[in-house]
């Protein structure tokens, strides 16, 4: 992977005005609260290479927004892949920021990768999202949007 590596942030896209910064110290605040100070990294991508990897890891054929990779051992957790396109496009379907949609998308790449599955649990990552959001301050998440239809 190339970029520019910023603590658990590696950019592989360009971001424009998207601040850098700000979501290096969320990233550091997840690692904190969320993971118990268990290290993650998280790649800031386009949609090409979220393909890539969906379809090399998942062999699914098309981008999506969040990818994560367990470590599977070790104290590190593991890789995220956020996909800075998709983030753009559901950040206008929200109406909200480019910034807020890349930390909803961040939060529920760690929790996957802490081992929840919204796809198989009874509702325990859901719970789980909707309490950090409320003490992240963010909007309605992945798991909700999915829910309602979106």
């Amino acid at each position: 992977m190339r970029g520019a590596e910023q603590g658990p942030l590696l950019w592989e896209a360009r971001t424009g005005s998207l601040g850098r910064d700000e979501l290096r110290r969320f990233a550091m605040r997840l690692r904190r609260e969320v993971a118990g100070g268990r290290e993650f990294h998280c790649l800031v991508t386009g949609d090409a290479r979220l393909r890539e990897l969906n379809r090399r890891f998942l062999g699914k054929d098309w981008a999506t927004d969040v990818l994560s990779f367990p470590a599977g051992h070790g104290a590190a957790l593991g890789e995220l892949a956020i996909s800075i396109d998709r983030a753009r496009e559901q950040a206008r379907e929200q109406g909200h920021t480019v910034g807020t949609e890349v930390k909803i998308l961040m939060l529920h790449g760690l929790l996957h990768l802490l081992g929840m599955d919204h796809e198989k649990d009874r509702g325990e990552m859901a719970r789980a999202e909707r309490g950090w959001r409320e003490k992240l301050a963010l909007p309605a998440g992945l798991i909700e949007r999915a829910d309602e239809g979106c």
